[in-house]
């Protein structure tokens, strides 16, 4: 597994490397077989240190946690701690999704765009948004099932996925009652 270990206006030491990649190995190694990279990061946020952990998967699907402690150390333990329990939470449905499954996940890129927001006062000519940066993201070939299981992996409150089962670009996700929300255009009745 390749791990990149960055810190944002902090020096990430050997010793703390050697400390994240020693953990990280073991964590990530308990419930996956084959992690691909792993990308931590630490930062400092006014009094407490911040570590962003991103797992890749070989399966295709990413793993996300945060944490935040008033030491480096303490903060990464805290994120390693719940990358477990959501691998752990999910380490039956990971083996069940993808023991028939020969290739990892597809992604296409597909574009995107950030729009300009409009102010207020200011009555727009034209009904067409200003594009202010145009780029790629990348769009997952899921099922509804799997595209659940790397929403709640990701930390995301929405993913835009690809369903296998007909091609179609749908959308799962967390509605303010708690629960999962699932758009099917294509699944008219």
């Amino acid at each position: 597994m390749r791990i990149q270990i960055n810190g944002k206006h902090i020096d990430v030491g050997a010793a703390l490397t050697e400390h994240v990649e020693t953990h990280l190995k073991n964590s990530v190694g308990k419930y996956s077989e084959q992690p691909i990279d792993a990308n931590v990061t630490f930062s400092k946020d006014s009094f407490e240190f911040v570590c962003d952990i991103s797992v890749h998967l070989s399966t295709g699907l990413n793993a996300q946690a945060k944490g935040r402690a008033g030491d480096v150390y303490d903060s990464f333990e805290v994120a390693v701690n719940r990358l477990e329990t959501q691998l752990r939470r999910y380490k039956r449905r990971l083996k069940d999704h993808y023991k028939d499954r020969k290739d990892p996940i597809e992604a296409s890129g597909e574009p995107s765009y950030v729009l300009a927001a409009g102010a207020e006062s200011d009555e727009p000519e034209t009904l067409q948004p200003i594009i202010v940066a145009e780029m790629e993201t990348k769009v997952q070939t899921l099922s509804v099932g799997e595209a659940v299981m790397q929403m709640e992996l990701s930390g995301a409150d929405m993913l835009v996925f690809r369903n296998t089962t007909h091609g179609g670009v749908n959308v799962v996700h967390t509605r303010e009652d708690g629960n999962i929300g699932w758009i099917d255009p294509r699944n008219t009745r």
